[in-house]
C-alpha cells in the first residue's frame, strides 16, 4: 500500500506545481507540456506527470490534444459563463447553510484571511490573490453539511483563479472585491443570512461580467474564439 500512496502523492505534487505555473504565467496559454521534459524537470518518470495533467485537464486548465499532447488552455467566455453559473447557484446554498453555524473563532479566521487579502492587494502580490480568494470563499461554507457541493465549489474557485488574476490587475477591481469580502463577514456577523446569500449572489455575477469584459478586450491570441 506504501507505494501507490507515495505515488498519488507525488502526482498530486506535481498538479500543484504546474498549476501555480500556469496561474502565474510561467506557462502561458497555448504552451505545450511536454510529459518527457516535465518528468526530467521533476526527476520522475512520466506515470505521474501523466496523471498530473489529466487532473488539470479536469479543471480546465489544459487540453490533450491528440498528436500534440498537453496545451495550456486559452482564456475562455464559454468557460466563464459556465463556471460563474455554477458559483451563482451552488456558493449561495453553501452559505445559507453554513452562516448560521458560524462562531467567533470562524470569523476570527475570516478577519485574518481578509487581511491578508488586503495585504496582497496592497504588495500587488499577485501568486496570492487567487489562493487567498478561493480560501475567503471557502471558509464562508465551512459548515455547510455538503461536502459534494463543497468539493466542487472548489474546483470552480480553483479553475476560476487564473480569470480572478487577470479580473484582479486593475487597481479598481482589486478595491471593490476587498470591500465586498468585507460586506460579506459584515452581513454575516450580524446574522443576516439571507441578505448576505443575496449579496453573495451579486458579488460573484459583478465578477463574471468584469471578467467578460477584460477577456472579450484581451488580444485574440490570449483566449479562444467563441461562436
Amino acid at each position: 500500500m506504501k507505494a501507490p500512496l507515495k505515488h498519488r502523492t507525488l502526482s498530486a505534487a506535481i498538479v500543484d506545481q504546474l498549476r501555480q505555473a500556469i496561474l502565474d504565467g510561467t506557462y502561458p496559454a497555448g504552451s505545450q507540456l511536454r510529459q518527457d521534459a516535465l518528468g526530467e524537470a521533476y526527476g520522475v518518470s512520466r506515470i505521474p506527470v501523466r496523471e498530473a495533467l489529466f487532473q488539470l485537464e479536469a479543471e480546465g486548465l489544459v487540453r490533450i490534444v491528440p498528436q500534440k499532447g498537453a496545451i495550456v488552455s486559452e482564456l475562455s467566455l464559454d468557460e466563464i459563463n459556465d463556471v460563474f453559473d455554477l458559483r451563482r447557484i451552488l456558493e449561495p446554498r453553501l452559505l445559507a447553510q453554513s452562516a448560521p453555524r458560524f462562531t467567533a473563532g470562524d470569523f476570527e479566521g475570516l478577519d485574518d484571511i481578509h487581511k491578508s487579502f488586503e495585504k496582497a492587494i496592497k504588495a500587488r502580490n499577485v501568486s496570492e490573490w487567487g489562493q487567498l480568494n478561493a480560501d475567503f470563499h471557502m471558509a464562508l461554507y465551512v459548515h455547510a453539511p455538503q461536502p459534494r457541493t463543497r468539493t466542487i465549489v472548489l474546483s470552480l474557485l480553483q479553475t476560476s483563479d487564473r480569470y480572478t488574476r487577470l479580473q484582479l490587475s486593475n487597481t479598481k477591481a482589486m478595491g471593490t472585491a476587498e470591500k465586498e469580502h468585507a460586506q460579506l463577514i459584515a452581513l454575516c456577523r450580524a446574522e443576516k443570512v439571507e441578505e448576505a446569500c443575496r449579496f453573495l449572489e451579486r458579488h460573484i455575477e459583478a465578477v463574471r461580467k468584469d471578467l467578460l469584459q477584460v477577456v472579450a478586450s484581451a488580444p485574440k491570441g490570449r483566449r479562444r474564439e467563441v461562436s
